[in-house]
C-alpha cells in the first residue's frame, strides 16, 4: 500500500496510507447517491402534494422553485461545508474511512479547503473528471489539481494493524514509576507521543517510534533495559507521566 510522509510542526515524520482512486470514486458515488435519494424523495412528495391540491403544473409552484434553489446551493457547497466542519470528510469519505490532510503536517485550513473546492470546477466540471483521474494517477502524493494547488491530499483513517495491547491505559494508583524524570515533560510532549503511537497503529511505521524514543531517552537522560522495545518504553513514559500528574504517590 502506498504511503505519504508528512513532517509535523514538531519535526516528526509521519507515514499515512494514501487513499487510492477507487476509494475516492466510491466515496463520491455514495455522496451522489445520497443527493439522488433526496431528489427522488422530494419529487415524490411534491407530486403527491400537488395532486392533492389539484395543481396541474406543480413545477411552477413557489415551494418547488425555492426547494430547487436550496438543493442546488447545498449540492454546490456540500463538499466545502462538510470538509470544513467534519474534519476533512464528507459522508462518503467518512464511510470509506478517508479524509483530507495537509502536506505541511497541520490541520487543513479553511483556505486550503476553499482552494480544493474551487478547483472542483476544473477537475470534475470542465474536464468531466478526466483531469482529476490523470492527476491522481500520475502524482506521487495521489493529488488531483485542487489538492496540488491547496497542498493537500486524501489519506486512509482506518488502521492497517490491529493491536490487542491498548496504549491508552490508566496505570492506577498501584503503578510504580520507573522514570521520575518524566516530570520534565509537558502535556504537549505526551500528546505528541499519543499522536505517534496512533499513527504507528495506522501505518506500522516502527522507524517513527524508534526516532521518538531516542529523542525522549536523550532529553530525559535515561536508558531502558534490552528486554523492552521502543514501543514499550514510550508506553512506560506515558504511564509514569499519568501517575505523576494524577497525584498518585510512588
Amino acid at each position: 500500500m502506498e504511503t505519504i510522509k508528512i513532517t509535523t510542526s514538531q519535526n516528526v515524520e509521519i507515514d499515512y496510507a494514501v487513499a487510492g482512486l477507487g476509494d475516492r470514486v466510491v466515496a463520491r458515488i455514495i455522496d451522489m447517491s445520497i443527493f439522488g435519494g433526496i431528489s427522488y424523495l422530494g419529487t415524490i412528495i411534491f407530486v403527491g402534494v400537488s395532486a392533492n391540491s389539484g395543481r396541474a403544473d406543480w413545477t411552477k409552484s413557489t415551494g418547488f422553485i425555492v426547494t430547487i434553489v436550496i438543493w442546488l446551493a447545498f449540492f454546490v457547497f456540500y463538499d466545502l461545508i462538510a470538509e470544513i466542519f467534519f474534519n476533512g470528510q464528507s459522508i462518503g469519505k467518512r464511510l470509506m474511512k478517508i479524509k483530507v490532510v495537509s502536506l505541511n503536517g497541520a490541520r487543513p485550513s479553511v483556505g486550503q479547503y476553499l482552494l480544493r473546492w474551487l478547483f472542483r470546477a476544473v477537475d470534475f466540471g470542465i474536464t468531466l473528471g478526466s483531469l482529476a483521474v490523470v492527476s491522481i494517477a500520475l502524482t506521487d502524493d495521489k493529488q488531483r489539481t485542487g489538492d496540488i494547488i491547496a497542498g493537500t491530499t486524501l489519506v486512509k483513517t482506518e488502521p492497517l494493524n490491529k493491536f490487542k495491547d491498548l496504549f491508552f491505559q490508566e496505570p492506577g494508583a498501584e503503578h510504580i514509576t520507573t522514570y521520575p524524570q518524566v516530570a520534565l515533560l509537558t502535556d504537549k510532549d505526551i500528546n505528541l507521543i499519543h499522536e505517534v503511537i496512533s499513527y504507528f497503529k495506522a501505518t506500522g511505521n516502527s522507524l517513527l517510534i524508534y526516532k521518538l524514543a531516542m529523542r525522549i531517552k536523550a532529553f530525559l537522560g535515561v536508558s531502558y533495559p534490552p528486554e523492552i522495545n521502543e514501543y514499550q518504553f514510550l508506553e512506560m513514559i506515558v504511564q509514569d507521566y499519568t501517575t505523576l500528574t494524577a497525584g498518585y504517590e510512588v
